[in-house]
């Protein structure tokens, strides 16, 4: 194995675990919830949970934004910088997260009028609400503490984070909910525990790192180029939302079709989650060896960068086509007792059997352009496919109900990605990977 494949796989392997126990807890939840008598326990936490994968990863651009400038500057050697983006996005973090907190009635009230839930999930949802956004400034300064570590390319501690913390989390659940009753408030309270848990130990880890880069943590913090950073992160801020509305989209129509096809699309979708999470760590890879190839500005090892990357990419989509092909009906069996929702799952698994192949292009191509600091070019692919693709489509094939809304979400993310090919096709061809900012 050559040297640019064994560095893909020294950032790859760790970032793959530490990503696929992040759905794998999602699962965890399904299946604890899922063996409870009544589905809504199940509908509840599915839609709480979109609600805050809407709020969490619409400022997504504190680990995606994180992770290209800071590669870069790994590239440069100046640890000056890779002190200063820390410290900055940590601060932005914390005020986006107490923010969160201040307005959590109001994002409650447009997050029942959205999703429209059945009277039964409605309570359930409003537990589970309530006590799950006090983790919201644990979260977002996480997600930062994580984009900064893939730059400096040490992902074996955000593997150790989110070992500690969903071990945690799904001890809480089985403990909460199987021993103690607690249903979704034992679920949101294992989360809030596991979230401020990995909170500070993250924060340890990488103030050990800052000191052996001569920068301790908090030994100044330069608000200098704030605006710059959250300039350079505005386009990630609009394709993370867009992304977010077109699933909360899916989840919503979902809703409105009863409460077993709420269940059933809530454990599919932790299928589709499971697939980005296991492939992101190859565009993890991306963004880091791309941005510090961009940093050193060589552009021979960019090259190597980017094939390598994409190989591995393709590989292990097939590896998890094979997965869901020949285990996605145990899978389902496992995560659920109620025979009306393994009936709705088992339908439309061949969906999700076809989408990592599907969805790959997208995911790898997002490490490319993040590593760049070209998000502009994310944010392009991902408004082109929900506007143009997703949403006529849908519109077109309501009548067909749930089939419909599978056949809607297929075709945006099959856009997304071809749309991602074609731009990166040109991007590659006229070499013009480096933008000032």
């Amino acid at each position: 194995m050559s040297n640019i494949h064994v560095s893909v796989w020294a950032i790859a392997w760790p970032m793959m675990l530490a990503n696929i126990t992040t759905p794998l807890l999602g699962l965890v939840d399904a299946a604890v919830l899922g063996h409870l008598p009544e589905a809504y326990y199940l509908g509840a936490v599915a839609i709480g949970s979109a609600i805050f994968s809407f709020i969490f990863w619409s400022f997504g651009f504190l680990r995606m934004g994180t992770t290209g400038v800071v590669a870069q500057a790994f590239g440069e050697s100046n640890y000056t910088a890779i002190h200063r983006y820390f410290c900055q996005s940590i601060i932005i973090a914390l005020v986006v997260g107490t923010v969160v907190i201040a307005c959590q009635s109001i994002i409650l009230l447009l997050g029942e009028l959205f999703f429209a839930p059945p009277a039964q999930v409605l309570g359930e949802l409003n537990i589970y609400y309530e006590i799950r956004v006090w983790s919201a400034p644990a979260v977002l300064i996480n997600f930062t503490m994580i984009g900064w570590l893939i730059g400096v390319q040490r992902t074996r501690i955000p593997l150790l984070l989110m070992v500690i913390a969903h071990s945690t989390n799904i001890v809480l659940d089985i403990l909460l909910v199987m021993v103690f009753k607690l249903n979704t408030a034992g679920v949101a309270f294992a989360t809030v525990t596991a979230d401020y848990l990995t909170l500070i130990i993250g924060l340890i880890c990488c103030n050990s790192i800052l000191r052996k880069l001569g920068q301790p943590l908090f030994a100044s913090i330069n608000l200098r180029g704030i605006k710059q950073l959250i300039l350079i992160n505005k386009d990630l801020f609009f394709r993370s939302l867009c992304l977010l509305l077109c699933f909360a989209f899916f989840t919503a129509q979902g809703s409105r079709q009863g409460e077993q096809i709420l269940a059933a699309n809530a454990l599919l979708i932790n299928f589709l989650l499971i697939i980005s999470n296991g492939l992101d760590g190859f565009a993890h890879a991306a963004e880091a060896l791309v941005g510090k190839a961009i940093g050193e500005k060589n552009l021979d090892y960019l090259r190597l960068a980017i094939k390598s990357t994409g190989i591995w990419s393709v590989v292990g989509s097939i590896c998890f086509m094979l997965l869901f092909w020949l285990f996605g009906k145990q899978i389902i069996f496992s995560l659920t007792d109620i025979e009306s929702v393994r009936e709705l799952a088992l339908t439309y698994l061949p969906w999700l059997i076809w989408l990592p192949l599907v969805t790959v292009w997208s995911y790898w191509l997002d490490g490319v352009f993040i590593g760049t600091v070209r998000t502009d070019l994310m944010m392009y692919t991902v408004l082109g496919s929900s506007l143009f693709i997703y949403l006529p489509v849908w519109w077109f094939t309501r009548q067909l109900d749930n089939t419909g809304l599978w056949l809607a979400f297929f075709s945006f993310l099959t856009a997304r990605s071809l749309l991602a090919i074609l731009v990166f096709y040109y991007m590659n061809k006229k070499q013009v990977w480096i933008r000032p900012y």
